[in-house]
């Protein structure tokens, strides 16, 4: 499958290739993206856990060839964040006051907020890579 825009000079990955078609849109998502990851309260398996679900989830093509969600050997707080991650894709309407409840047995007023952000940035990523078509052999 071909991507439905051609990628940029400027970028380097094939999904800052495609955003690097306007570079200032390019700077902000990556200057989000780098927070979101780097500057963070949770875990980097946390967060590569969550994205895996998220990627199958939004069927990124390009996001899921980088594996698939990991089903044993999750720590609680992976296992919620998983767990909260699927509710968000299924229906983030229905996400109540209940299902924060629960994040807080485990997480930080701070680390759920970054929770949320994380799962909208990257559903928005991946979802934008579906659209475009962008694939692992772009």
């Amino acid at each position: 499958m071909k991507a439905r825009i051609l990628a940029s000079e400027t970028g380097g990955t094939p999904f800052q290739r495609l955003l690097g078609h306007n570079p200032s849109l390019l700077q902000g998502w990556t200057a989000l993206e780098e927070s979101l990851y780097q500057r963070t309260a949770l875990g980097a398996e946390l967060l590569e856990q969550v994205r895996r679900v998220l990627a199958h989830g939004n069927t990124c093509a390009y996001c899921m060839a980088k594996g698939k969600p990991g089903q044993e050997d999750l720590d609680m707080r992976e296992s919620l964040a998983t767990a909260f991650a699927e509710l968000f894709l299924l229906d983030h309407l229905s996400i109540n006051e209940g299902h924060f409840e629960v994040l807080r047995e485990a997480f930080s007023e701070k680390e759920i907020l970054e929770l949320c952000a994380f799962i909208c940035f990257t559903t928005g990523s991946q979802r934008l890579g579906a659209v475009l078509n962008l694939t692992p052999e772009a």
